[in-house]
């Protein structure tokens, strides 16, 4: 769990929570849940990494809120992107991941193993019992649709 941690923090450097406290907050989150049953493994860990991930989420908006100075930016004359732009992508990417767990909740727990907790498809395919061929054809699915969503909602965040 400390492993998906960190490396869901290193994903989004903007945010300045350490691991071990993503991690504290992440099993509070889980705790108050008393309904979640889970059958095995992966379940319990796709919904660990689904929980990091909206805590992180919140935290980024939170920071983007126009209370905490989040309509400023703090620009330079060099070409870096500014922060705020890897905030918002993070939000955007939770958002994209929600309406693909509406779409379908096995290419999300696909990519929240896959890419949040960091599992391989050999470890993926023994957690749900299937072949190696199966997962990829699943993580195939899941990055053509989170793409689709990505780039629907791209034109409605611009103006």
């Amino acid at each position: 769990m400390h492993r998906i941690a960190q490396r869901e923090l290193r994903r989004n450097s903007a945010a300045t929570l350490s691991p071990t406290t993503l991690l504290h907050e992440t099993y509070l989150n889980l705790s108050q849940n008393q309904s979640a049953n889970f059958s095995d493994r992966s379940q319990f860990l796709g919904y660990a990494a689904r929980a990091m991930r909206g805590l992180l989420i919140d935290y980024l908006r939170m920071r983007q809120a126009r209370k905490r100075g989040g309509g400023f930016e703090i620009t330079s004359l060099g070409a870096d992107l500014p922060a705020a732009s890897q905030d918002t992508e993070a939000v955007q990417i939770g958002a994209a991941l929600e309406s693909l767990a509406q779409l379908d909740a096995r290419l999300a727990e696909c990519v929240d193993l896959k890419f949040f907790c960091g599992f391989t498809n050999a470890e993926i395919a023994e957690l749900w019992k299937v072949s190696e061929r199966t997962v990829a054809r699943e993580w195939d699915k899941a990055r053509v649709l989170l793409r689709q969503i990505l780039s629907e909602a791209a034109p409605q965040a611009a103006p």
